[in-house]
This record gives structure tokens, sequence and C-alpha cells, in this order.
């Protein structure tokens, strides 16, 4: 396969698409998500066979148990794409959408219009959900997009494709709206990445290396997130019954996932009282701790070196670090985090005021699990990617995140004197 000819080709297409998705309407995108969704229940042994295939050829090349769980497709994960689809079909269309409009002294009346980006492609690893993610998002705002996604997931990732492909014709809107690259040639990433004149931002999703090699690459905007250091820190005035849910759940809910808690501040005056409790829980669940000198003082556990600290394990392991209280927790945040998501557990509100106000990432919590971190959870129906980035688009990109605006201006025959 010509990978440059075969890139330009889905380039082109997208850029058409793209023309006419701008000018579709409401209901007739949300047809299309409607109609997928309907597909993805009807084809499930497809998609479940399909992603038989990518399961048995990941234990094969040696995929470790968190990214075989990442690759997973099951009844509920099916449900939960139909879910999205769903709730992204009930969102309001921003497309269109002018704010601001107020008169000038010159008697124009000028607004801003929310407008479709135009081509967006997206880069993932892993997770086949993120095809219907990636695909309905960028449908219900009215952009074309091309996905590729990992070589592991090549089976699940056309199965979902071909279930796209069938929402688009129900709609009657080009299926080039939506394509997912066919080729595990990872040339077609570096080809994706370099095309200005089709693609208007890229969106990686995966490892660290991945969002490295394409901000680094690219001669197309990114939208990025390199990593998921997120941190949860029990206060001096934390109900502790609700810092040891919040502990325990933001840590082991899901282990390979990066809103998922991988370091754990505690303040000195608590810490005897909640961490001997905590560690049992841990141990029980399976998780390692790596801890401070204070920390190794009240439970017996690994000693954690400084690139523990800003480590984004994906795995059961976990950083506690016993800490004098807000001042300390928000400087060690500050200086550690990958600017993701932060979590403070504590009754008082001057606390919870400074800590949101002073503590510098793209999600800041109050008494609530790290995990909740997600555009689903958000209600944004769901997410394309959760930015770290401060420029267009920061946290969980949604709808609005995956449009622009542009000026516009109204008169009645103004001219300027």
């Amino acid at each position: 396969m010509d990978i440059q000819a075969y890139m330009a080709t889905l380039g082109r297409n997208a850029r058409a698409a793209s023309r006419l998705l701008a000018r579709a309407g409401t209901g007739v995108k949300n047809r299309a998500l409607i109609a997928t969704a309907d597909a993805l229940d009807a084809r499930r042994p497809a998609l479940l066979a399909a992603n038989e295939q990518d399961i048995d050829s990941g234990r094969r090349n040696g995929l470790d148990a968190a990214l075989l769980e990442r690759l997973e497709v099951n009844a509920a994960r099916i449900d939960g794409m139909i879910e999205g689809l769903h709730q992204v079909a009930a969102l309001a269309d921003p497309v269109g959408e002018v704010t601001d409009l107020r008169y000038r002294p010159s008697g124009i009346q000028v607004g801003r219009m929310r407008v479709p980006i135009g081509v967006v492609g997206i880069i993932y690893e892993s997770r086949p959900n993120v095809t219907i993610d990636a695909a309905s998002l960028c449908l219900k705002s009215g952009n074309a997009t091309i996905l590729r996604g990992g070589s592991e997931a090549i089976h699940s990732n056309q199965a979902i494709a071909r279930c796209i492909r069938q929402g688009l014709d129900v709609a009657g809107l080009p299926d080039t709206a939506v394509q997912v690259i066919e080729t595990t040639d990872r040339a077609a990433v570096g080809e994706l990445i370099t095309m200005p004149e089709y693609v208007d931002v890229i969106v990686p999703r995966g490892g660290k290396g991945l969002i490295e090699r394409i901000s680094r690459d690219a001669r197309v905007p990114v939208i990025k997130h390199l990593d998921g250091n997120c941190h949860v820190y029990i206060d001096d005035h934390a109900d502790l019954d609700k810092a040891f849910a919040i502990a325990i759940n933001a840590k082991t809910h899901r282990y390979g996932v990066c809103n998922a808690m991988e370091t754990l501040l505690v303040a000195e005056s608590v810490a005897a009282k909640i961490l001997p409790g905590l560690a049992a829980a841990y141990e029980e669940k399976g998780v390692e701790l790596r801890g401070c000198e204070r920390t190794r003082a009240i439970v017996g556990c690994v000693a954690a070196s400084d690139e523990d600290w800003a480590m984004e394990y994906l795995a059961p392991i976990l950083a506690v670090k016993i800490v004098d209280g807000l001042d300390q927790a928000i400087d060690h945040i500050n200086a550690f985090s990958s600017g993701h998501t932060e979590a403070i557990v504590s009754e008082s509100y001057s606390h919870t005021r400074r800590f949101v106000a002073e503590i510098d990432s793209s999600s800041v919590m109050v008494n609530a699990s790290t995990r909740f971190a997600d555009g689903f959870e958000y209600g944004l129906g769901a997410e394309i990617g959760i930015s770290t980035d401060k420029i267009h688009a920061r946290g969980p990109v949604g709808l609005e995140g995956l449009t622009s605006q542009k000026w516009v201006v109204y008169g009645n025959g103004e001219v300027r004197q």
C-alpha cells in the first residue's frame, strides 16, 4: 500500500465531508448517532467476536493485564457506548450558537458564533470505545474525523467502524465523515500529523511516548495531555469516613486510566488515624504502597524514591506522603502534578477554597474521587480526551472543545465614518 497516497485520499475525503457536515442540521446528526447505537446493539456478536481476535493476539504478543483490560469489549462496555451515543444525541448542538451579541455606537451588532473546527485527526491506543466517543462528538459538533486506533485493536475498531458507517448511511450523511484508518502501518500516523491542508487539529490519546512523539513531530495543532499523575490530599479537617472511601475508589476503581490517583497526601495530624486502615484495604486489593519516611513509620511499605512522586503508574502501585498541612500539600502537588486532576478531602471551607484557587490543574475536586474527571461524568455525553493544555480547551474535551468561534456582525446599511 502507498501510505502517502492512501492518507491523502482520506484527507481529501474528510475535507469534502466536513463542508457537508458543517451545514447538517441537528436532527440529521442525531439520526446518525441513534442509528449507530442501534447498529452496535444489533451487531453485538460480531463486535465481541472481533474483540476476541484482538484479545487473543494481545495475549500472544505479551500485552500486560492493564493493557488487556483496556482493550476488552464486553456487554457492559457495548452498553456504555450505546448510552454515550444517546447522551451525545440529547445534548444541545453548539454549532451556530451566537453569544455576546451587543450593539456598538455605530449601530452594528457584534457577536460570536460557534462553528466546527473542520477535520479532526484522533490517534489512540488500546481502548476501542474511543472510536465511538470520538466519532460521536466529532459528528455532533459538525466535524469530519480520521481515526487511527492502535494496531492491537484493529479488528474491534473496524467492527465498530462498520456500525458508524451504517448510522451515517441511515441519516444520509457521507460515510467519509468518519474514517477509521484500515492499515496498522505506523507511517500512517506520520502522514496524518503532517497534513495541515486536510487536518485542522490532532488529538492523541495514549501513553506518554505516543503523545510526546505527536507533539514533537506534528505540523497540525495538537490538543493533548502527557500523563495523569493525580493526587488526593486528606486534610486536617477531613471527614475520615469520606476520606477512606475516596482514597480507595480513586486508586482501585480502575488502575489503567489517566484519572486514577497515583499519589496520596495525608496531613500529619490525621495520618495515624487513617493510614493503617487504608494500608490494610490496599493490601487486600493487591496495591503496593511506596511511602515517605513518616509514612513508613506508621505502616510498613516500600520506600518511595524521588521519581515516585512524578510517576503515572497505571498499575496497582501508590505513592504515599505525609505532609505538615495544606501549604505543603499545595506545594507538593504544584511541583509534581501533570496538571490533570487533584482532590482535597476536607470539611474546612477556607481550606477547600484555597485548594481550588491555588491548585493549577485542569480539574480540581472537593470531597470527591478523581475518577469523576471524565466527560461522561461531567455531563458531556462522552469526551474526546482530557486536555492539560491551557489554550483553547482544558480538562475533558466535549462538544464545545471541538468547536471554534468566529465574529459575526449584523448591520442595517451602516458605513464606517
